[in-house]
């Protein structure tokens, strides 16, 4: 080879060592797991953190102090607690997204029988930072695309019938917001798009129609809440029972 050709320069991108440290941040399990754990869209405090990876306090700390001053979630003390959650939208969408990649196409025997209810209720329905996922979020997607409220044919967007929809059931859209109203989220269960809609979800939730398992991600409909979207966007009750 031409010694002129191997000592030249390579052309050098700016973002290449931004992109090396956010990947790195990732790169470690702990971390990893303290980002899908915030994913429930809520502020954990250290300890919990601590406790749900299994890991001492002193590790979780140091591990939650990268994940700050690398941007990927933001913190903010309450007296002797110190809380944390994703830094923000764009930084849960990375996490989902990245999880979704990371899935395997036969998923992997969970160890032991608490890890494989955990993983059916997830599967059954979660939050994704701000929004429904899982299979209830997705059986609520392909129901409000059926019935003409959303698109997804060029990108997900709601249609005036879908804002009108909104308005009548009281649920406030902020459109001045730099975030779109409606986008698409890989959901990395069921391998297809439910709908990223903060509103929708916090409706739910507030009004009683979904209700939190536990203390993670995982929810589900209540009895309200089948009745409620069944009448509304014509879902089977059935597909919504949480053992379903």
């Amino acid at each position: 080879m031409d010694r002129s050709l191997r000592q030249r320069p390579r052309p050098h991108d700016a973002a290449a060592p931004r992109l090396a440290a956010l990947a790195a941040l990732l790169a470690d399990e702990t971390r990893a797991s303290f980002c899908l754990a915030l994913l429930d869209g809520r502020a954990w405090t250290a300890g919990e953190l601590a406790r749900y990876a299994s890991v001492a306090p002193s590790t979780a700390s140091e591990h939650l102090g990268r994940l700050v001053a690398g941007g990927l979630l933001a913190q903010e003390r309450q007296g002797r607690h110190r809380y944390v959650r994703l830094a923000d939208e764009r930084a849960a969408h990375l996490v989902e997204e990245l999880a979704s990649h990371a899935a395997p196409d036969a998923p992997e025997r969970p160890r032991s029988l608490r890890a494989a209810s955990i993983s059916s209720a997830l599967a059954r329905g979660r939050t994704c930072y701000d929004h429904l996922a899982g299979r209830l979020g997705i059986r609520i997607t392909e129901a409000m695309t059926v019935r003409g409220l959303l698109r997804q044919d060029t990108g997900f967007a709601l249609t005036e019938a879908g804002l009108e929809w909104f308005a009548a059931l009281g649920i406030p859209l902020d459109r001045s917001a730099r975030r779109p109203l409606a986008r698409g989220c890989l959901d990395w269960t069921e391998r297809r798009p439910h709908l990223a809609g903060a509103a929708l979800c916090a409706h739910v939730l507030a009004v009683g129609w979904c209700e939190r398992v536990g203390s993670g991600r995982a929810v589900r409909a209540t009895p309200a809440g089948v009745g409620a979207l069944s009448d509304l966007l014509d879902i089977a009750p059935g597909s919504l029972d949480d053992h379903a």
